[in-house]
């Protein structure tokens, strides 16, 4: 049965709940890896390679996934495919539980990206179906505060997890979330699609995820390998060249699966990219800082988890009030403004000393977390609210795309200038070749290998490396953001978005749940 969009879905508030539930199963997971991530390397004795793959094989697979899942959404149902999703996610849960070694660990990791391939943008894409207007700004606030609910409660609840029982309690605590997800999705959520959308394209779909694991795998093996090594720069060659294959195939066709047109829009084009850079700052951010907070200050898992809260505190507030100020200021002034606080909190966070107390950390969280919220929140509702109805799942799938490439390449980026300096700085000199070898791997190996020696100078040596090359991070994501602040002030349209013309169409099929 055919629902017009001027005469709104009746049971759309139930649904968000749904999305929300959808929302906050992606957010606790995001953020119960960072806290995980540290115990995984000292009870797997994973590198620094290794640890950047385990958070980047989720987001390999995840940003090259997105652009299909819309697709398949828009075609056979959005809340099926997000059923289908949510069912993939629990399987990658289960696998992490029962895995042994890092390899187990970074397969499940692939999956569970798979799986959130499909949430992430069919949960958007299905708020301009069912929210008109006003609606629609309250319903991606909504969402947002989902993430950032998931956010803290991540740290806190697999922070004690972790200090209680093996690190691989922190895949299965999703199973419940997920499982309430699902629930809520088939009782809730009414199916909504378009099969007039572009077929998915198998050739696009294989390009794009060789193209971006051959960039991600350069970026993270040129500080181990060397930059000028035959393996790197064939990596960047081969991605160059298959993501250029990828845009010239898609230009070609009649319908594309990767809808560069949408591009052409200038406000989901500068909303896109501020959206991309600030999940860029952010993702970084969320990298680096659990390793500051448990190898160099000491705290356990579940402090660890406490002492993001801040973060999380800042965000919060900022989700409940960036509407009214973007009715007040304008959306341009309150994204660059939002990047602006970002840049001035990761600029502060490069000045942390050895001798400063968590006091200073806890300043410049806060601070991230306002920016974040301040940015986000209209940066997503300006690029939502430019796209047609019938093409709401492919565009979201592109934005959340390029939201999740940037996040994929900060963390490998970030996580090679951090490895870098680390082992720039690192004193190693006097240690035997199988202690320095395991002391460079990663600053948690270095404690380690102190513990073991009774070395305190090893040990301050790898905190005051780590230090610097966490500086190092900071300051380029001050630098990005800063220059993305600039960018959105001066390109992104001052006004709100327009609704887009198909607001009043008839759209695909809108059938009963």
């Amino acid at each position: 049965m055919s629902t017009p969009i001027d005469r709104p879905d009746p049971r759309r508030w139930w649904a968000l709940g749904a999305l929300v539930a959808c929302m906050l199963v992606l957010g606790f997971d995001t953020t119960i890896l960072t806290v995980a991530l540290p115990t995984m390397t000292e009870q797997l004795g994973a590198t620094s390679g290794e640890q950047e793959w385990i958070a980047d094989s989720y987001l390999v697979v995840l940003a090259a996934l997105m652009l299909p899942a819309g697709l398949l959404g828009d075609r056979f149902g959005r809340r099926r495919m997000l059923l289908t999703g949510l069912g993939i996610f629990l399987a990658g849960s289960l696998l992490g539980t029962l895995a042994t070694n890092t390899g187990e660990v970074i397969a499940a990791r692939t999956v569970l990206g798979a799986g959130a391939a499909l949430i992430m943008p069919l949960a958007l894409s299905v708020l301009p179906s069912l929210f008109p207007g006003e609606e629609r700004t309250k319903a991606v606030g909504a969402v947002s505060a989902a993430s950032a609910l998931g956010l803290p409660l991540g740290p806190i609840i697999g922070g004690w997890l972790l200090d209680h029982y093996w690190w691989g309690s922190a895949f299965l605590v999703n199973v419940p979330l997920v499982i309430i997800g699902i629930a809520a999705c088939l009782f809730l959520l009414p199916e909504t699609s378009d099969p007039s959308s572009p077929k998915v394209d198998a050739f696009s779909t294989v390009l794009t995820t060789t193209g971006l694991g051959a960039l991600v795998f350069g970026v993270v093996e040129g500080p181990t390998r060397g930059w000028s090594a035959p393996a790197v720069l064939g990596a960047f060659a081969a991605a160059a060249v298959l993501l250029t294959g990828l845009v010239l195939r898609e230009r070609r066709q009649p319908r594309p699966m990767l809808d560069l047109t949408l591009l052409a829009h200038r406000g989901f084009r500068w909303n896109t990219a501020a959206a991309a850079l600030i999940t860029f700052t952010l993702t970084g951010l969320l990298f680096v800082l659990p390793h500051y907070l448990q190898a160099v200050l000491g705290h356990d898992a579940f402090g660890t988890g406490l002492r993001m809260l801040p973060m999380m505190a800042g965000m919060t507030v900022a989700a409940r009030t960036a509407a009214p100020l973007v009715t007040r200021f304008g959306p341009r002034t309150v994204i660059a403004g939002g990047l602006a606080v970002m840049a001035f909190a990761a600029l502060l966070g490069s000045r942390t000393d050895l001798h400063d107390g968590y006091g200073f950390t806890a300043l410049w969280l806060s601070v991230t977390g306002f920016g974040f919220g301040f940015g986000i929140i209209p940066a997503m509702d300006g690029a939502l609210g430019t796209l047609p109805r019938e093409r709401a799942g492919s565009g979201s799938g592109l934005l959340m795309t390029l939201r999740q490439v940037s996040g994929a390449v900060g963390v490998a980026v970030l996580g090679s200038l951090i490895a870098g300096a680390y082992r720039g700085r690192l004193g190693t000199d006097g240690l035997p070749p199988a202690a320095a070898g395991a002391a460079r791997d990663s600053v948690e190996g270095a404690h380690m290998i102190a513990a073991r020696l009774g070395d305190t100078a090893l040990a301050r040596s790898a905190d005051a490396a780590y230090l610097h090359g966490m500086s190092l991070a900071l300051l380029v994501c001050g630098i990005a953001a800063l220059g993305a602040a600039l960018l959105v002030a001066v390109r992104l349209p001052g006004g709100r978005p327009a609704e887009p013309a198909a607001d009043h169409a008839v759209v695909g099929e809108m059938t009963d749940a």
